[in-house]
Order: C-alpha cells, then structure tokens, then sequence
C-alpha cells in the first residue's frame, strides 16, 4: 500500500538519493564549464549531464522507474534519435566536401 511506513520510507530515500545525485551533477556541471573545451566536447559534455540529470528526474519524480515496458521502449528510442542527432552534426563537419585541397 502506499500508506504503508516502510513504503513511504523507500520513497523519502530514493528523493533524498535524486536530490543529492543532481547536487553532484550540478557541481560536476559547474566544474566542467571551468575546464574550456572546445565548443564540441563542451556540448557533448553537457548533453551527457543534462540527459544524466534529466533520466534521474523522469525516473522518480515522474514515477517512470515503475512503469511498464513500453515507457522503456520509448526511451530508448528517444536516446537512439538523440545519438544519432549528436552525431551527424559531427560527421558533416569531418567531410570535405567542396573544400580546395
């Protein structure tokens, strides 16, 4: 039940975990900006955060971590198009196509 203490317990732990997991990820954020990649790595960078912190959030706030397959299933779609949109941007920049040689 969901009025059960242990139950209640479990769940003031896990957002108590959440909380302290975005504090580390916040700092790690702050601390990143601090080191001056280049503008690629830095994006990189900061999308692995945010999609950290982001699944984090959904996860247990949003009450995902307790659903059914088909909430994985689109999540994992999501992050399938989300690599290959990180990465084509890439690879357009390492053609050479039209470039004088």
């Amino acid at each position: 039940m969901h009025s059960d203490p242990a139950e209640i317990k479990k769940s003031v732990r896990s957002y108590i975990t959440v909380f302290v997991m975005l504090m580390v990820f916040t700092i790690l954020t702050v601390t990143a900006a601090s080191f001056h990649f280049a503008v690629p790595m830095a994006i990189t960078v900061a999308l692995i955060i945010a999609v950290m912190k982001g699944s984090m959030v959904a996860g247990v706030f949003m009450h995902l971590s307790n659903e059914k397959k088909a909430i994985y299933g689109a999540l994992l779609l999501t992050l399938a198009f989300f690599i290959v949109l990180l990465f084509v941007p890439l690879f357009t920049m390492m053609d050479h196509i039209g470039v004088a040689k």
